[in-house]
């Protein structure tokens, strides 16, 4: 393209680079001058030591901050990113610009616990600071549980919360219905019922299982089976709305996409639609709770401490019987009722002492916190 050349808009080029000579550039650092990215005066690119010419020397800084933005939106990996950054001085000043951070991707900020690091802290620091979300939610999840710094755990999550991220509206929820970080005594179940309302309205499919048995117990609001029962199904459909939207046809067979009448009489099934013979594969947990799983495996947690018994939430307690357990084999426990639900139906079901034959589990709750089955 000429446009590359700066040849349609030499005027515009020259006016560009005597302002990030005189006033610095986007990112407020004085701009150095590089002899290999000084471009003639007349718009024609710069010749460098090799006798090639620099083109990226032409391009003035908003439109780099463009492509490093979307580069950010659709990174697969943290190293992605990174590896950008690390190239050049200009794009590592420019990739650290607020309009670059604030459009990282949740791929982009999944930092893994054995790499954690002081310089990983302050990355997504500054990336909430720009206003990212998914950045703030995910520091918040690390500092509350990891670092065991509550108030500022949960300060960030509220951050996120406020700008309708729907996984801190539920980690929030989950925190409001265990009183976690606190005592017995600082529950707050309607607020823990209007933070996953607010969720499940956004799209949240753990949400809206939440929210449907908290109606079907009366947890936290006036009791209403069939209302809870819809929301259950709609919970349903959506999981598997999403995997169908997500996953080619042609895979869909090979990751265990099944349709099987009668579920209960062939093991252990997947807990999207199972009760309706439709057997999928399970959803992928978020960056933050695989981030969890693998921090708290490797660390010795206090005694009597427990972690979530299912596998893709990796929530542990904040003290002592926090979460609560199942009624029946009193070996499993749960941070919510949707966490019990999905790992009922994926595992549980066939590892209980007293399994329940035919019908569907419902995870309620009695008065003294133990998840109890209804059939």
């Amino acid at each position: 393209m000429r446009t590359r050349r700066g040849t349609c808009y030499q005027g515009h080029n020259n006016m560009c680079y005597e302002k990030r000579l005189r006033d610095g550039n986007f990112t407020g650092a004085q701009l150095t001058v590089n002899r290999k990215r000084i471009k003639l005066l007349s718009g024609s690119p710069a010749v460098n030591s090799s006798g090639q010419h620099d083109f990226f020397g032409t391009l003035p800084d908003d439109i780099v901050l463009v492509i490093l933005a979307k580069l950010g939106a659709t990174a697969r990996c943290p190293a992605d990113f990174i590896s950008v950054l690390s190239t050049c001085k200009r794009l590592n000043g420019l990739g650290l610009h607020s309009l670059v951070l604030s459009k990282a991707s949740p791929n982009c900020l999944a930092v893994k616990a054995k790499n954690w690091s002081e310089s990983s802290h302050r990355f997504l620091k500054r990336c909430s600071d720009a206003g990212n979300a998914e950045a703030a939610y995910t520091l918040g999840m690390i500092r509350f549980y990891c670092l065991q710094n509550r108030g500022s755990g949960a300060s960030f999550m509220a951050k996120a919360a406020i700008r309708s991220h729907t996984q801190a509206l539920y980690s929030l929820a989950v925190i409001q219905f265990n009183g976690s970080g606190g005592m017995k005594t600082d529950k707050d179940l309607r607020a823990g019922v209007a933070l996953c309302a607010r969720a499940a309205f956004l799209g949240h499919v753990d949400a809206l299982r939440e929210l449907g048995h908290c109606l079907q117990d009366g947890y936290g609001v006036t009791k209403n089976v069939a209302e809870g029962r819809r929301l259950l199904i709609q919970a349903n459909a959506r999981e598997l709305a999403g995997v169908l939207s997500t996953t080619p046809l042609s895979l869909l067979s090979d990751k265990g996409l099944t349709w099987n009448p009668l579920p209960h009489l062939v093991g252990p099934v997947c807990p999207l639609l199972s009760d309706f013979g439709c057997n999928v594969p399970a959803p992928e947990p978020h960056p933050a709770n695989r981030f969890l799983s693998d921090w708290f495996s490797e660390k010795q947690l206090g005694p009597e401490i427990r972690l979530c018994s299912h596998a893709g939430c990796g929530r542990p307690e904040t003290r002592k019987h926090e979460f609560r357990r199942c009624s029946v084999c009193g070996h499993v426990n749960y941070c919510s009722r949707a966490c019990q639900a999905l790992d009922w139906k994926l595992r549980h079901n066939m590892t209980c002492t007293q399994p329940f034959d035919g019908g569907e589990f419902n995870g309620g709750v009695d008065e003294n916190d133990t998840m109890v089955g209804e059939r």
